[in-house]
C-alpha cells in the first residue's frame, strides 16, 4: 500500500512542485535578460541593476523565519497558493517600473513574497513521503532551476521581441506575461494541492492509513534518535569548519549568480543579433552546466571522495571567468560553459561535505546556518559587479573577480574535514553518534541550491 500510495504522489504532487520552481525561478532571474531595456528606458544603471537584484535575496532572508511561522499556522497548501500567487503578482508589476527607486522596491517585495517556497515543500514532503522517497522527490523539484536556466533565455528573448505592441517594450511584455502564469499557476496549485493525507480523494483509504503509519513510525525512532537537544547558531559559529563551510558556499553563490544575472548582457556584447537569439545563446552554458551535473555527481557518488571533485569544478570554473576576460566575444561564450559548468556543478558536490561531516542532531541547524550566510553571495555578486561595469564600461573586472574566488575557494578546500567515503563526524561541536546519510550530489541540479535534506526551516537560496 505505501509504494502504491508514493507512485501516486510522485505522479501527481512532485510534477507540480517541479513547474512550480521552474516559474519560480524565471521570474527572480529574468532581469538579466531586461537590463539593457531598463537602463535605456528607465535609466537604470548597471551599479543600480546589480544592486536590485541581490535586494531579492536580502528581503528572503529576512522574511524566511516569519513565512515558515505562517506556513505552520496556515498548512502548506495555503501557504503554497500565496506564496505563487502574490511573487506572481509582484513580478507582474515589474512590467510597470518607472524609476529606479521603483525597481528596488519591487525587487524586495519579490524576495518578501517568495521567502519559505522551499522549505513549505519540504516540509509537504516530510509530512507526505518517507525518508527513502523525500531524496528522490527533492532532486526531481530541484531540478526545476536547472531546467528554468535552460528555457529562461529562448522564453524571455522571445516576449522581448514582442516590442511595440500595443504601445508597450518587450521587457514590459516579458514581466507582464511571465508573472501572469505565476499567477494562474497558484490558483492550479490550490485546485490541485491537498494540505493533508486525509484530504486527498485519489488516495485510498488503506494506502492513506499504511503511508501516514510509515510516516509517522519513521519521525518517532527519529525523535528517540536525536533527543531534543537544540544547537545555537552562535555556537555553530565557533567552529572553524562551519566558518570553512559558510565561506565556500558564500564563494559558489557569488560566482553562480553574477554569471546567471550578467550572461545575457556577456552575450548581448557579440553584437548583431535578435533578442531571441540571445536568449538561445544564454541557453548553451545551462545545458552544458546540467550535463556536467549529472556526470559529475555520478562519478562523485562511485568513488565518495567529494574534496577532489569540489577542487576540480571550482577550478574549470575560476578558469571559464578568466578565458572569457581574454578572448572575443562567441570564444567568451565557450568560456562562459566552462564557468557555468564549473560554479554549478560545484554547489551540489558542496552539499554532500558537510552532510558527511555533521552528527544527525547538529545537521539541521547548522546547514541552516551555511545555506542562509552562504546566499548573501547572491546579493554582494550583481552588486559588485554592477559598479564595476558602471566604473569601467565592461564586466571584464567582475569576471577576473570572480576566477580569483573561485581559485581562494578551490584551496580552501585543502582545510575541510569531510567529504570521504569513511568520514565520519568529529570534534566536539558536532557532537558524537551517527552520521546523517549523504545525499547524491546529482540531487542539486539548481543554481546554488540548497541539500535535499535540508530542514523545513532554513533558507532556500
Amino acid at each position: 500500500m505505501v509504494r502504491s500510495a508514493v507512485g501516486k504522489i510522485f505522479k501527481r504532487v512532485v510534477p507540480l512542485f517541479f513547474v512550480m520552481f521552474v516559474a519560480n525561478y524565471v521570474d527572480r532571474v529574468n532581469i538579466g535578460f531586461a537590463q539593457d531595456q531598463l537602463r535605456a528606458d528607465v535609466g537604470i544603471s548597471a551599479a543600480a541593476f546589480g544592486f536590485g537584484a541581490g535586494l531579492f535575496f536580502v528581503a528572503y532572508a529576512l522574511f524566511e523565519v516569519p513565512s515558515n511561522m505562517l506556513m505552520e499556522r496556515f498548512g502548506a497548501k495555503i501557504w503554497l497558493t500565496r506564496i505563487m500567487i502574490t511573487w506572481g503578482l509582484v513580478a507582474t508589476a515589474m512590467a510597470f517600473v518607472t524609476s529606479t527607486e521603483m525597481f528596488y522596491a519591487l525587487r524586495f517585495l519579490l524576495g518578501v513574497a517568495e521567502a519559505g517556497f522551499f522549505p513549505a515543500v519540504i516540509y509537504y514532503f516530510t509530512r507526505w513521503l518517507p525518508d527513502a522517497d523525500r531524496g528522490r522527490a527533492t532532486a526531481v523539484f530541484l531540478m526545476g532551476s536547472g531546467t528554468a536556466s535552460v528555457i529562461a533565455g529562448p522564453l524571455s528573448g522571445a516576449l522581448l521581441e514582442m516590442h511595440g505592441l500595443l504601445g508597450h517594450s518587450g521587457w514590459q511584455w516579458m514581466f507582464f506575461l511571465e508573472g501572469l502564469a505565476s499567477v494562474l499557476l497558484g490558483l492550479v496549485v490550490f485546485r490541485f494541492l491537498d494540505n493533508r493525507l486525509e484530504d486527498a480523494t485519489w488516495l485510498t483509504a488503506p494506502e492513506k492509513t499504511a503511508l501516514a503509519a510509515a510516516i509517522d513510525a519513521e519521525q518517532a525512532a527519529r525523535t528517540a534518535e536525536r533527543g531534543t537537544a537544540k544547537v545555537s547558531r552562535t555556537r555553530l559559529l565557533t567552529d572553524p569548519q562551519m566558518l570553512l563551510f559558510c565561506w565556500l558556499y558564500f564563494a559558489i553563490s557569488l560566482a553562480l549568480y553574477a554569471v546567471t544575472f550578467w550572461l545575457p548582457s556577456i552575450v548581448d556584447d557579440i553584437g548583431g543579433l535578435s533578442e531571441f537569439e540571445v536568449g538561445l545563446l544564454v541557453a548553451v552554458p545551462w545545458l552544458c552546466a546540467i550535463a556536467a551535473v549529472y556526470v559529475t555527481g555520478r562519478a562523485s557518488d562511485r568513488t565518495g571522495r567529494r574534496r577532489p571533485f569540489l577542487v576540480g569544478t571550482l577550478l574549470l570554473g575560476a578558469l571559464g571567468t578568466l578565458l572569457a576576460t581574454l578572448v572575443s566575444p562567441w570564444f567568451a561564450l565557450v568560456a562562459l560553459c566552462l564557468a557555468a559548468m564549473g560554479f554549478k556543478t560545484s554547489s551540489p558536490v558542496f552539499w554532500t561535505i558537510p552532510q558527511s561531516y555533521l552528527d544527525a542532531r547538529v545537521a539541521a541547524p547548522a546547514i541552516a546556518l551555511v545555506n542562509s550566510l552562504g546566499n548573501l553571495g547572491g546579493f554582494v555578486s550583481p552588486t559588485a559587479f554592477g559598479i564595476l561595469q558602471d566604473a569601467t564600461g565592461s564586466t571584464r573586472g567582475g569576471l577576473i573577480g570572480l576566477s580569483v574566488v573561485g581559485v581562494l575557494a578551490a584551496l580552501s578546500v585543502a582545510l575541510v574535514r569531510g567529504g570521504g567515503r569513511n568520514d565520519r563526524p568529529r570534534g566536539r561541536r558536532t557532537a558524537t553518534g551517527p552520521a546523517p546519510a549523504t545525499v547524491s550530489a546529482t540531487a542539486g541540479a539548481g543554481a546554488a541550491d540548497p541539500p535535499a535534506d535540508a530542514a523545513p526551516g532554513s533558507p532556500a537560496h
